[in-house]
């Protein structure tokens, strides 16, 4: 469960909700026809956008982001090195009573295991691990562009709802009583974009960008280290070939 995302969703509605109490009742800003021009307006620009199929996968990125947890480089390097050392020590076949265990932990770590011990060329299994992380990374790739342009949809449809507001304000000229009152529903659409932009859309694809960097550099840390082991490396050289990839970790974590 990550619960920094869970926090900062519920934080950001709180406060906003806050403020407005503190200086006027909440009814002021719920306007049912501002929420459907926003809402049903970047829903319909995203299904022009990019086909159903690919739209509804991206959805269940996003319930992924509150449920799925990326290892740590650091927690997967120990794992590794511990196979690499049973395979070095007891032989490659010694590595076989892992995989099942394996494959519910990490099933890309198994399928490449499984190759290794069944004597898949090296050409081969480079093939096959360099393919599924390409694969990967172009997902992850979609699914935060998806959100990216939805972030830039909804304050769009926000202005095209204020804009559809003040036609209908200025064709009321004749009574200004009501020129107050229209010209805050107008406005209350472009508040609707402006939030769901920068308060969903937005920080989600950064997120899903930031993870798709996390399980790209761990997927190529397995990689790495599969390719060491089916090398009949040392551990400790394994360990060394790994450490690079803990130190960019770490320099990555330390620039954010």
């Amino acid at each position: 469960m990550d619960i920094a995302t869970i926090i900062g969703i519920i934080s950001g509605i709180a406060l906003i909700i806050g403020s407005i109490l503190l200086n006027s009742g909440l009814g002021l800003f719920l306007d049912l026809p501002s929420f459907m021009i926003v809402a049903g307006g970047t829903i319909a620009s995203t299904l022009i956008a990019y086909p159903m199929n690919e739209v509804l996968k991206v959805m269940g990125l996003f319930i992924k982001v509150f449920t799925f947890k990326v290892s740590q480089p650091e927690d997967l390097l120990e794992q590794l090195v511990g196979i690499a050392t049973k395979a070095r020590k007891d032989g490659i076949l010694s590595i076989e009573n892992l995989i099942p265990q394996t494959e519910i932990d990490n099933p890309f770590l198994a399928n490449a295991l499984q190759m290794v011990v069944d004597s898949v060329s090296t050409n081969d299994i480079v093939r096959v691990m360099q393919t599924q992380i390409s694969l990967l990374q172009k997902q992850h790739k979609l699914g935060w562009e998806i959100f990216g342009s939805m972030g830039g949809f909804a304050p769009a449809f926000g202005m095209v709802g204020t804009l559809i507001g003040l036609i209908q304000m200025l064709a009321g000229l004749d009574d200004p009583a009501s020129i107050g009152p229209k010209m805050a529903v107008a406005l209350i659409t472009t508040f609707y974009g402006v939030i769901f932009a920068n308060m969903i859309f937005l920080p989600m694809a950064a997120k899903l960008k930031r993870r798709s960097e996390k399980e790209t550099l761990n997927m190529n840390l397995l990689f790495e280290a599969v390719m060491s082991i089916k090398a009949g490396d040392n551990p400790r050289l394994t360990r060394d070939k790994l450490n690079i990839y803990l130190a960019t970790s770490k320099r990555e974590n330390t620039k954010r």
